[in-house]
């Protein structure tokens, strides 16, 4: 496959992806700040920052309200990270990919582009917010799905679920590194009501609430939380199982091009250090430690990918 091929397969996914991220982490802000109707406007800080958009956010706007930041997020264009943009880029790069996709992964795309043209065409009033951002959770999945029912289980099915896997382990790291430095008032309060119901904040940005709650019945503990989300093996947001997944398809397109690359090493490590870890160790060591030393990982390991695969031709 050509690099530029392959990247645009990896960075259409990444895009898609992101702009989900982006949905789950508004419905999040959206929840608590109902709840806190006080301080709402430290929650949508939370988010902007969570989002990693916060400069270019601060550039543009005084105050954390509501409409400013689901506007930012949603439908600014200046906003590279928009939903908005990350949608047209994420078409772009499947029109030019067109050849690599199936008519049923193309066609969710393009419906995709289509309809969040025209819901976002205009401010959203705050009463439409959880209908829209349920229909961009859903044309996500309608691609997702086209893509895993009629793809072939090739290197450009592998380049898209890469591309997937390292967004999703960016966007699960960001969120729960932002909420011990940004959700929390001091540290006086880790451990407690308060800071659980931060780490049940989290559960729900990652849509993991049911999830949890299925394995864990009524245990709501921080460390609990922590664990599910960083380490669990079931969990396909966690970031123990979006490495694997990485390292998997990774595998794939070593055994199919019949090549080892620097990437491979990268991803075995990083698995390999996870397995090392048990969430008391993390902990123990710093949880903004380890999140920050993950993103520095899974960061190399995309940059690598472009390197190996050269997707720049």
């Amino acid at each position: 496959m050509l690099g530029k091929t392959a990247g645009g397969l990896y960075w259409m996914f990444r895009f898609l992806e992101r702009s989900e991220n982006t949905a789950r982490l508004i419905e999040a802000g959206f929840r608590i700040a109902l709840t806190r109707s006080r301080d709402s406007d430290s929650e949508w800080k939370s988010v902007v920052t969570t989002a990693g958009v916060r400069a270019g956010y601060d550039a543009k706007y005084d105050t954390y309200t509501a409409q400013h930041v689901v506007d930012y997020l949603l439908r600014d264009t200046s906003n590279p990270s928009s939903v908005m943009c990350a949608i047209e880029n994420a078409r772009t790069n499947a029109r030019m990919v067109r050849t690599a996709l199936t008519t049923e992964v193309w066609e969710a795309v393009n419906e995709n582009w289509m309809a969040m043209k025209a819901a976002l065409k205009k401010p959203i009033p705050e009463t439409d917010l959880p209908a829209l951002l349920g229909e961009i959770r859903r044309h996500s999945a309608l691609v997702r799905g086209a893509l895993h029912g009629t793809m072939l289980r090739n290197d450009a099915y592998d380049f898209a679920q890469i591309g997937t896997a390292l967004e999703r382990a960016d966007n699960t790291a960001r969120i729960i590194d932002v909420k011990y430095y940004t959700l929390l008032p001091s540290a006086s309060f880790i451990g407690s009501a308060m800071d659980n119901v931060q780490w049940e904040t989290i559960l729900r940005s990652v849509s993991a609430h049911r999830s949890f709650r299925w394995l864990n019945a009524n245990e709501m503990t921080s460390s609990g939380i922590a664990e599910f989300v960083i380490l669990d093996s079931r969990f396909p947001r966690s970031l123990y199982f979006a490495s694997r997944t990485i390292r998997a398809n990774l595998g794939y397109l070593e055994k199919d091009y019949g090549a080892t690359m620097p990437c491979h090493a990268l991803i075995d490590q990083q698995v390999t250090k996870m397995r090392q870890h048990t969430i008391a160790s993390i902990f123990e060591g710093g949880l903004h430690q380890f999140i920050g030393d993950f993103l520095r990982s899974n960061n190399a390991i995309g940059a690598q990918i472009q390197l190996d695969y050269r997707f720049d031709g």
